[in-house]
């Protein structure tokens, strides 16, 4: 298999091309500040994970501006940290701050010379919306949560 047998190129956009564990920390600061104990990166991380992942499987259609509000607000009820709801829906729309990563949009340019690139991603489409314009390319095509109304493929079971 080679790369040139391939006419398309498709790229899960969160942890790829735009740095979303440090969008996530700096986004969750205000709230981290507030809590009485140490918290590392990777405690927030591992926690934010665990709620969004949860209400992913609850609200599978749910936009992810407004998931992100509702961790938000449990991560600050795990933490014992005091959040408005204004402050969870702030965190929820956060996306748009998120930062691609230095070398992101000079290798989509150079891969859009040579392929048909697509996104599929587990976000809003206002959210990547935001992500586009740092990227700096027209994709051929994108797919999100929002479109698919889901967020993660969920293999059926029967029980019959």
């Amino acid at each position: 298999m080679k790369l040139q047998d391939f006419k398309a190129l498709t790229f899960d956009c969160y942890g790829t091309l735009i740095d979303w564990e440090s969008g996530m920390i700096a986004a969750l600061e205000p709230l981290t500040r507030r809590v009485k104990r140490s918290l590392s990166r990777d405690d927030i991380l591992e926690a934010h994970a665990r709620h969004e992942s949860t209400q992913q499987l609850q609200t599978p259609a749910m936009k992810y501006s407004e998931l992100l509000a509702i961790v938000h607000k449990r991560l600050a009820e795990e933490w014992g940290a005091a959040a408005s709801w204004q402050e969870s829906e702030a965190y929820g729309n956060a996306v748009k701050d998120w930062p691609a990563f230095p070398d992101s949009a000079e290798a989509l340019a150079y891969l859009k010379q040579h392929y048909r690139l697509i996104i599929l991603s587990n976000v809003d489409n206002a959210s990547f919306a935001h992500s586009n314009k740092k990227l700096g390319i027209s994709f051929d095509a994108i797919y999100t949560a929002q479109d698919i109304g889901a967020y993660k493929p969920q293999i059926a079971t029967s029980n019959t």
